[in-house]
């Protein structure tokens, strides 16, 4: 482990919140071949999980239905920390992150689908929070449920 991993180390708590906070993130699924291919993402954190919610067809869907293991990281970059000798060199930064892996599959269960889209809808548009929402749109949104098997975060003030 990299030495500013074990000095830095977010609390559970600190990586919840971070989660719950940040709008967007990088997830990761691999191709046929193996290569990554990297998608930013809007996000869910609920009940121990991640969540994404898009079209139901593209290369992150087909990916994840071929192989589910994935990646995600989300990070807030807070400033820059200016070196007081201005030394370029010597700049830094101060910020939170997480890097999760897990493993993903397409929700189909249309109940559980209908209550993940409703938290996202409270996290991204809170004033539209409580109304319905459409059958035919619930239908056909893709859900992504991210089992975490693994998480780390790291953060420099």
């Amino acid at each position: 482990m990299q030495h500013r991993m074990k000095t830095h180390m977010l609390t559970k708590d600190e990586i919840s919140q971070l989660l719950d906070r940040t709008a967007t993130g990088s997830l990761s699924t691999l191709n046929d071949d193996g290569a990554p291919y990297i998608t930013p993402v809007h996000f869910l954190y609920y009940n121990g999980a991640i969540y994404i919610h898009g079209l139901p067809k593209g290369k992150k869907i087909d990916n994840i239905k071929v192989d589910p293991r994935v990646s995600m990281t989300v990070y807030e970059m807070n400033r820059l920390l200016l070196d007081p000798e201005g030394k370029p060199c010597d700049t830094n930064t101060k910020y939170q992150s997480v890097i999760l892996s897990g493993k993903a599959i397409v929700v189909e269960d249309i109940t559980h689908k209908r209550e993940v889209l409703a938290e996202i809808v409270k996290k991204y548009t809170p004033h539209l929070a409580g109304n319905s929402l459409p059958e035919n749109m619930v239908k056909g949104t893709a859900v992504i449920q991210i089992q975490i098997l693994d998480i780390t975060g790291k953060y420099y003030d």
